[in-house]
């Protein structure tokens, strides 16, 4: 089964979308159906689907997250234990934990079956900069 690792780069918390190099690697195994499988190797962020036509849908999803899981230091926050690699490390799990580590997408005559506003994206949690690693597997 053909697999490939993606680098994203992040520069802050957000949604990158890395629909293009999915479809790129889709159409490069001439594979007509099956399911691709996109699993983000890390703990302190996610990859999901989303709507890729309005960007306001993306920063009102980063801001929706951001109040429901605020900063360690913040005073809601106070039960926290885990605090050794700041203040957004923890609430980064707990992001990541509302969302997801992995999403299937079918593969029909040989392209992503998304629909028509939908992307692929890895999600940022973390406030600084990252190397992320996206692991694509193709099964037919």
């Amino acid at each position: 089964m053909p697999q490939t690792l993606l680098v994203v780069d992040t520069r802050g918390p957000g949604l990158y979308e890395i629909t293009a190099r999915a479809e790129a690697f889709v159409a490069a195994c001439a594979v007509e159906e099956g399911l691709l499988t996109a699993f983000v190797r890390h703990t302190s962020c996610s990859v999901l689907i989303q709507e890729n036509a309005d960007p306001d849908v993306r920063t009102d999803l980063l801001a929706f997250l951001d109040r429901l899981v605020p900063p360690a230091d913040d005073p809601s926050m106070h039960y926290l234990v885990h605090r050794l690699e700041g203040r957004d490390d923890m609430p980064a799990h707990v992001k990541t934990a509302l969302t997801a580590v992995s999403v299937g997408i079918p593969v029909t005559a040989g392209r992503l079956a998304l629909g028509t506003w939908q992307g692929l994206y890895l999600f940022e949690h973390r406030a600084r900069p990252h190397r992320r690693e996206v692991l694509l597997h193709l099964s037919a």
